[in-house]
């Protein structure tokens, strides 16, 4: 790999990263759900999404604004594509990126249909000028598109059809206030439970016509890092596995030897995981030791260790970032299974000289 690339694209090139590209986005179409009762987890979104939903059916009436939250793979587009399935209306999708002019969004705007869903992903990525002509769509559903320039440019007022909009953000802090305060519905997506998680594996076996027994479905599910975006990627590494070392059945043995050839241990660490923990203990007596002295010891960007890396490593408890650098918890000594040097003897003070 060629460690030039963003983090973005190091971690699409994980088995277990939470982004997808956009092969695999083709692949997940087929396994959505279609509708909120087959949605599975996220049992207060659920709730109260159905209530809003139904809500507006009854009224006839356009569905208030919707801002989900949350990290990669939990279902953010799955959720857009099931409102405007519920809502019985069609469905526009973009990105923050893609919208780096007021123009661009201007054009989108004005051709949507009425009661049509506009679902924009990375929304806090998207322009100011293209941010601040959402405010008024939003709440007035019209905006106002400048002609010519300088002292003789002059603003057409344009009315928009009445129009839901479905924002997906993985950063809700960089949202600004008067943004997040024209959403008339906002929810935060959770990480999932593994037995929540097994449902997604069985469901997707099902729809992927692969048989797989409960005990491979947890050993799948207890390997995907709380993303169903993950479960979904780990079942199609085993059923392969499956298909050309044994006779196509998945149990808890052949799930684990099959995620031990991709590199995926019990708790969901991949090599990039592992190899930064080996070298914060094996070198670094477990630190402090700043990033930028961890990362070249991993071999990798600083980062690719900070975005892709971390955030995991933080989230399971097996690392934790401090004023003076990184430090492994006990758990990661235990998790390697190597021994933490006695009290008073960790760390050796190279974090110090690099800072965190």
């Amino acid at each position: 790999m060629n460690w030039d690339d963003t983090p973005d694209d190091a971690a699409a090139e994980r088995l277990v990263a939470a982004a997808a590209d956009g092969e695999e986005q083709a692949v997940e179409a087929a396994l959505r759900p279609k509708d909120l009762g087959e949605f599975i987890g996220q049992e207060k979104v659920r709730e109260q999404l159905d209530l809003v939903l139904r809500a507006a059916r009854a009224r006839g009436a356009t569905a208030d604004h919707v801002l989900l939250s949350g990290a990669p793979g939990l279902g953010k587009t799955t959720l857009s594509m099931i409102i405007a399935a519920e809502m019985g209306a069609p469905i526009r999708i973009t990105s923050g990126p893609a919208i780096q002019h007021a123009g661009d969004l201007a054009a989108i705007l004005s051709s949507l249909q009425e009661g049509e869903v506009f679902f924009l992903d990375e929304i806090h990525r998207m322009s100011r000028p293209a941010e601040e002509m959402l405010y008024m769509a939003m709440e007035d559903f019209r905006v106002d598109v400048i002609v010519g320039k300088g002292p003789g440019a002059t603003a057409i007022p344009l009315e928009l059809p009445p129009f839901t909009l479905v924002g997906a953000t993985t950063r809700a802090g960089l949202l600004p206030p008067p943004l997040r305060d024209r959403f008339g519905f906002t929810a935060h997506m959770e990480f999932y439970e593994p037995a929540e998680l097994e449902r997604v594996v069985h469901r997707s076996a099902s729809l992927l016509d692969v048989e797989i027994d409960a005990a491979g479905a947890a050993e799948v599910a207890g390997r995907s890092r709380g993303t169903p975006r993950i479960a979904n990627r780990l079942l199609r590494r085993v059923r392969d596995y499956a298909q050309v070392k044994a006779d196509g059945v998945i149990d808890r043995e052949i799930a684990a030897a099959a995620l031990a050839v991709y590199e995926v241990d019990a708790r969901g660490l991949d090599r990039l995981d592992r190899a930064v923990l080996r070298a914060l203990l094996k070198l670094f007596g477990g630190g402090p030791v700043g990033l930028s002295t961890l990362a070249v010891a991993v071999g990798e960007e600083r980062e690719t260790v900070e975005e892709v890396a971390e955030p995991f490593l933080v989230r399971e408890g097996l690392l934790a970032r401090t004023p003076r650098g990184r430090v492994a918890t006990p758990a990661a000594w235990a998790h390697l299974g190597l021994t933490p040097p006695r009290s008073g003897t960790a760390g050796n003070g190279q974090g110090d000289l690099f800072g965190a």
